[in-house]
């Protein structure tokens, strides 16, 4: 029976350039085009669905949106492309290339339009559709668009590179041809590779030795430091399309030369003449991150054993994504995050009721599909093997509570233990939440390797930051309160003994690594160990411990005296985060310390009495509160008071226009100003409020409008602006250290609020000591640089044993190196737990 929407099929649009295409995999799960179903691709709004019937995603779009036309596809690999070892290897790639091979030379798609209007259950296929020439365009469309995974993974061997004021000022002093390729060297040694030409005066000089391991002195870096020279190009990588490895001193970054070509003739080179002979920096570091290997074989040489099952799925490397890999695998091993973010089979489901238009937007969709991509199991098999697709009665594994999941999971982990040992998994790409996650954001919007610290703050902000935009999902459980504990600092005048309190909610604990040099006389098992030893508990306690701050202001004694601090907990939180400070710098230069950390016997840290915070004691004397400033008027635009004043309006008015519109512009101003013209108080002089942030300017309605939109309210949007000079991303990190102020302003006759704090509000987390801590993950680094090395986790998580007949979960250290999940072995985690960079202690 012929379809009767193949009109309205036929009106939908292709794709535009600027929307995402989901046909590789669901939005809402890890089902892709590779599993028997395939993926139902929305001929409306491009959204990819699974159709499986228990998770039912590609019903619930079509229920919530109203779209009824979807194109099935489905993807097989080609016989042709499962090379046997008798047969010749593929041909060397030549150049760093995402395009070198092509998906259509190893694989099959089938496509098929559906209508889900005339068959609700399934959708009918309709292959006669593709025979009107709109749809077959609308269906070329939407295959030959860039899909949303595919834009990730061609972002993810990118980087990012500017020009700078070096570059685009550069002044060439001195010009002359330079010896030809093969002749040239270092002006300071005998090197011939590793090349970089200063762009200024045309010295050569080599490069540093570590990147990429190639040879080098440093001497084009010395060659900086005294003639100041910013602007070097690396010789070799010179193509003749203008391509170049140039790097700024100045900077301390690889840069871009537009004019790099005619820099380069200024020496005598001319680039359509060159090709490139050397990898550049960009291919050195994607070379390096990717040779950035743990070991797999334990001490005695024995490849260590991958493992496959619910809570052992591996997470691929997008490209510099380590950090984000490393981080949820330790997220997700907490009770509170799967108990969240993967509940049992019969709580409502939140694809039927999610306010954004597409999961893609939505970070509870996301958080949602990893959790299930992590937890079921599914997708845990050896490479090769289809995942994700299994039998309806054991796909729902993920679903049904835990108690009737364990047998099955444990047949499941059986199987696939059995495999091949060596044989690892392809590992699920967690590129939709790396997208959302990094919309927006400086740095973890880019593909470049990030810090995996800064990662779990960001992550932990942005759920929160959601929450609060829902007011409806605020209510639910908030797996983030799970680190938040409260922090009490005092504060002492050394002259009149005066003591001030305040209490601060804080998710991580970093704590100092002090570095000890070990002397070349003392007895150690590896040469390597550059430092001496340290507890981990000792550091804690530095954080804790005293510090004078010399010249504080102290408000009784009205001078510079020395202040006495230190800090103590006024809660403990159920999950501890303690981040080693193992980045320092070093002669101004970020460099990662190897200090090895030794944490207590049996992994558990213990706090008591001594280490909590009781707030002020009786015979302490309280500080009173800073005096607050008399507010003044704010400096007005001098350009803008001119021209309103020009204009034929009064001081008074032009002032008050300035102030209720953020200080911006006559034009906004001007505009205020006719709205306001028949306001009775519009001649009177402006009365400034007392308090801080009163004298500022009136924040822009589109800035409330923004942190509106993120949840806050209006007053509290407009305090915020006001307190930070409406500076939008210091407002924001004001309203998260300020969470109890609504921003109501307080009367002219308030009274400042005392400087011990009540605690009227209840503390996170627990007071009660002792209170006992024991390891369950950790954050590893490898690697000596900030923005190079790879992250990876090592979990404490159940694993089948068998004993005899029986088959009993015990708990292991499992290593997750992202797609490689192996069990670790006892000499490994002993090493690496010392040299971890993030740990994660769960309360006992």
């Amino acid at each position: 029976m012929s379809c009767p929407h193949l009109e309205s099929i036929a009106r939908l649009s292709a794709p535009k350039l600027s929307q995402s295409v989901h046909r590789e995999e669901c939005t809402q799960c890890f089902d892709s085009q590779d599993l028997p179903p395939g993926i139902e691709v929305c001929l409306s709004c491009f959204n990819g669905a699974c159709s499986e019937p228990l998770k039912h995603h590609a019903q619930t779009h079509i229920q919530r949106s109203g779209h009824h036309y979807t194109l099935n596809v489905k993807r097989k690999p080609k016989p042709s492309s499962q090379r046997t070892e008798d047969d010749e290897p593929p041909a060397k790639m030549t150049k760093l290339a995402i395009v070198g091979d092509r998906e259509e030379d190893r694989y099959e798609t089938s496509t098929v339009v559906k209508c889900w209007a005339c068959e609700p259950e399934k959708g009918r296929e309709l292959p006669e559709a593709v025979a009107e020439p709109k749809i077959k365009s609308l269906v070329d469309g939407v295959m030959h668009s860039l899909s949303s995974a595919r834009q990730s993974e061609v972002k993810s061997w990118e980087e990012e590179i500017t020009p700078c004021e070096h570059t685009l000022t550069l002044n060439q002093s001195i010009t002359f041809p330079i010896p030809a390729s093969g002749l040239a060297q270092c002006a300071s040694c005998d090197l011939k590779e590793n090349l970089w030409l200063c762009l200024t005066c045309g010295s050569l000089g080599c490069g540093r030795q570590q990147f990429g391991g190639a040879g080098g002195n440093g001497h084009g870096l010395e060659h900086w430091r005294s003639t100041r020279h910013p602007v070097s190009v690396k010789l070799g990588t010179i193509t003749p399309e203008g391509g170049a490895d140039v790097y700024c001193y100045a900077c301390d970054d690889p840069k871009s030369d537009p004019e790099v070509a005619a820099h380069l003739a200024s020496f005598g080179i001319n680039v359509q003449t060159l090709s490139k002979t050397e990898k550049t920096m960009t291919e050195l570091q994607i070379e390096q991150n990717l040779k950035y290997d743990f070991s797999l074989t334990s001490e005695d040489g024995q490849a260590l054993e991958p493992l496959f099952g619910p809570g052992l799925t591996g997470l691929a490397n997008l490209g510099n994504s380590c950090y984000i890999a490393s981080t949820l695998q330790a997220l997700f091993s907490l009770h509170a995050f799967q108990a969240r973010y993967n509940p049992p089979f019969l709580t409502p489901d939140h694809a039927l009721t999610c306010p954004e238009p597409l999961p893609a937007s939505c970070i509870e969709c996301q958080l949602r599909k990893i959790a299930d991509g992590l937890l079921s199991g599914r997708y845990a098999v050896p490479r090769g093997h289809v995942s994700g697709y299994v039998p309806h009665a054991q796909s729902s594994l993920s679903l049904s509570p835990p108690q009737a999941q364990s047998q099955a999971e444990g047949r499941d982990r059986e199987m696939y233990q059995e495999k091949e040992k060596r044989e690892f998994q392809v590992g699920l790409r967690p590129s939709g939440l790396k997208e959302l996650v990094g919309r927006g954001h400086a740095e973890f919007g880019t593909m470049r390797q990030q810090d995996a610290e800064e990662f779990f703050g960001w992550l932990v902000e942005f759920i929160r930051r959601d929450a609060r935009k829902f007011g409806a999902r605020a209510q639910e459980d908030d797996a983030t309160r799970i680190f938040t504990y409260a922090l009490e600092q005092r504060l002492q005048c050394s002259s009149c003994g005066g003591v001030r309190y305040r209490v601060d909610n804080t998710d991580i604990l970093s704590i100092p690594i002090p570095s000890v040099e070990r002397a070349q006389s003392e007895p150690t098992k590896d040469e390597q160990k550059k430092w001496r030893e340290v507890d981990l508990i000792k550091c804690v306690e530095m954080v804790l411990g005293e510090e004078d701050i010399d010249g504080w202001m102290c408000s009784v004694c009205q001078t510079g005296v020395r202040g006495v601090k230190y800090a103590r907990f006024k809660s403990f939180p159920q999950v501890f985060v303690v981040h080693a400070k193992k980045f320092q710098l070093v002669n101004w230069v970020p460099t990662k310390l190897d200090v090895p950390l030794v944490l207590p016997p049996g992994d558990v840290l213990e706090f008591g009495e001594a280490h909590l915070g009781r707030g002020i004691s009786p015979g302490e004397t309280a500080l009173p509160e800073d005096a607050v400033p008399a507010p003044t008027l704010p400096t007005f635009d001098a350009t803008a008071m001119a021209q309103l004043e020009g204009m034929g309006f009064p001081t008074v008015r032009a002032q008050k226009a300035l102030l209720a519109t953020g200080n911006r512009d006559a034009e906004t101003a001007m505009e205020w100003l006719f709205q306001h013209m028949e306001d009775p108080d519009i001649d009177a002089p402006i009365v400034l409020e007392g308090g801080k942030g009163q004298g500022a300017p009136e924040p822009a309605a589109e800035q409330v409008a923004l942190i509106q939109d993120m949840g806050f309210t209006m007053a509290q949007g407009t305090k915020a602006l006001r307190e930070t000079g409406g500076d939008m991303e210091r407002a924001v990190e004001w309203l998260f250290s300020h969470p109890d102020d609504m921003g109501d302003e307080p009367s002219s006759g308030s009274v400042s609020a005392p400087s011990v704090h009540t605690q009227a509000k209840e503390l996170p987390g627990t007071t009660g000591v002792p209170v006992r801590y024991r390891l369950k993950a950790f954050v590893s680094h490898k690697g000596p640089s900030v923005h190079s090395g790879h992250y990876v986790a090592h979990v404490r998580v159940p694993v089948p044993v068998r004993v005899g007949e029986k088959e009993e979960e015990k708990e292991e250290w499992v290593f997750f190196n992202d797609e490689k999940v192996v069990k670790a072995d006892e000499e490994s985690v002993r090493e690496l737990k010392g040299l971890a960079y993030l740990y994660f202690f769960e309360r006992i």
